[in-house]
């Protein structure tokens, strides 16, 4: 019977072994997510700052502020998603997967990158769709496209789709070493 012992020893060996140029890349991307992702935090910590100062001491509320929060908070919420999907920090329930032996538990990994695919090429569809949709609308307040705040929707799940096809292809190849 297997163990979360087990598990562990397997991505200790994962992880010891050499990643390819395109692993490589990935890893980058989510990294480039989080970078990003952290950047629109601090701008977004900024704005809220003037907001309260403009309101409070300048008497003179900067109308802008909301929108283009708005539009931040998907952008950061979208790229930190993906990003987890890759580096598998995402939320997930696990105990009674790991509890179960090698087989049923493989087949549940697979079924829940399969789930991710879903989900992530019907959420790049429909973001494709929105952008598409709502390029001559502009944002109030700030006079951006509409297709702005549909973007974050394509690329993540993009990116989700990208970063689980490259786990299942991954563990099917280790399982085609053993």
């Amino acid at each position: 019977m297997s163990s979360y012992s087990d598990q562990l020893s397997d991505q200790s060996e994962a992880s010891s072994a050499p990643q390819s140029a395109f692993d490589n890349l990935l890893d980058g991307i989510a990294h480039l997510c989080i970078i990003v992702s952290g950047v629109l935090l601090v701008f977004l910590i900024i704005t809220f700052g003037w907001l309260v100062f403009g309101r409070y001491v300048l008497n003179d509320t900067p109308t802008w502020v909301e929108q283009s929060s708005l539009l931040i908070v998907v952008y950061v919420t979208c790229l930190g998603a993906a990003a987890g999907v890759r580096k598998n920090t995402h939320l997930s329930i696990d105990f009674v997967r790991e509890g179960l032996p090698a087989l049923p538990r493989d087949i549940m990994r697979y079924v829940a990158d399969l789930f991710v695919i879903s989900f992530g090429g019907f959420m790049a569809w429909q973001g494709g769709i929105l952008v598409m949709d709502n390029i001559g609308r502009p944002i109030p307040m700030i006079g951006l496209s509409e297709s702005w705040r549909a973007a974050p929707l394509a690329i993540c799940g993009a990116l989700m789709v990208l970063f689980s096809g490259t786990s299942i292809v991954q563990r099917l190849m280790q399982h085609g070493r053993k």
